[in-house]
């Protein structure tokens, strides 16, 4: 049923040879996340690994900025370990209910479908909450008990009662750390309750490093010259620093570039390298024309200052 994984070889990272992670064996379970090529940052790993061993009760809430790749780190490790995922997006009117179940019509009669929290809380799976901190506090507070193991309670299905699975973990990511919204980037972040999140351990994630991400593109658009990769990563993250921006409040950007953007622009460049001014046609349709049109300007302007004369010669 389960089976050991060498962190080395299975992650691409530096780890001696004999440390191992427990996941599972069967590699078909349908809720096993597609793996596909991810570059593991080795303190983000180490952090995730340690939880998924031994969560002492804890809960995992994964906090960063919008793009730095919190959900897909998760994803990406379950992948590996062969381990089942149910990943929920939260919002504002999503409550507790939905996540334990409820009955639904089934060939003609009405039988209760578990939810997501229940199955995961049933067979060991991740549950990700992902945005936890748009959901009402008052619901997520049904949660505190089985972050701390105990016994989950479905009285809508005659009183229920699941016990936690042994490898059920339960994931939380979010912009604020429950902190609410203080600098105005994410619209309907709330502050959540402190009891809630005090049963949370807390990994704060920001966006790569430039050769980490400059390994990415390698890997991900091999058709983009050196120099070009440089110049892409450096306006992501001026564009980045304009969007986060600083104690004294929100950045001057209301957009940013992620990862997946930063590739998408590479790829673009690369599909529309016969087009004249391609870096530029590219960068406004990975990111660009979702902006303000000042806020457009002033993403253009980084480009041609990082760029200079490749700007409109490449």
């Amino acid at each position: 049923m389960y089976q050991s994984f060498p962190i080395a070889e299975t992650f691409g990272i530096q780890a001696p040879p004999k440390m191992t992670v427990e996941g599972f064996a069967d590699a078909n379970h349908p809720k096993i996340p597609a793996k596909r090529d991810y570059v593991f940052r080795k303190e983000p790993l180490r952090d995730v690994l340690a939880f998924l061993n031994v969560p002492n009760g804890d809960g995992l809430y994964i906090t960063g900025p919008t793009g730095a790749g919190k959900t897909s780190l998760i994803t990406q490790v379950a992948a590996r370990l062969n381990w089942p995922v149910h990943a929920v997006t939260c919002h504002g009117r999503l409550e507790l209910n939905d996540l334990l179940g409820q009955f639904t019509l089934v060939n003609g009669s009405m039988q209760f479908v578990h939810g997501p929290l229940a199955q995961a809380v049933r067979d060991g799976h991740l549950l990700i909450l992902n945005e936890i901190d748009l959901m009402d506090p008052s619901e997520l507070a049904g949660l505190n008990d089985i972050v701390e193991g105990q016994p989950l309670v479905i009285p809508q299905n005659g009183g229920e009662v699941i016990r936690p699975h042994p490898k059920f973990r339960l994931i939380a990511t979010g912009n604020s750390a429950g902190s609410g919204d203080r600098n105005g980037l994410y619209q309907g972040v709330l502050r959540q309750n402190l009891a809630f999140m005090d049963r949370f351990r807390i990994l704060e994630i920001g966006y790569p490093e430039p050769e980490l991400e400059d390994t990415v593109l390698t890997k991900t658009v091999p058709a983009m010259p050196a120099v070009i990769r440089e110049k892409m990563i450096r306006v992501a993250n001026e564009i980045r620093k304009l969007f986060v921006g600083g104690d004294a409040g929100a950045g001057m950007l209301s957009v940013t570039m992620s990862t997946r953007g930063l590739i998408r622009w590479a790829s673009l460049t690369v599909a529309f390298k016969g087009a004249p001014n391609a870096l530029e046609y590219a960068l406004d349709r990975a990111l660009a024309l979702r902006a303000e049109p000042e806020e457009r300007l002033a993403i253009h302007r980084i480009a041609a200052d990082v760029f200079g004369q490749d700007w409109q010669s490449t």
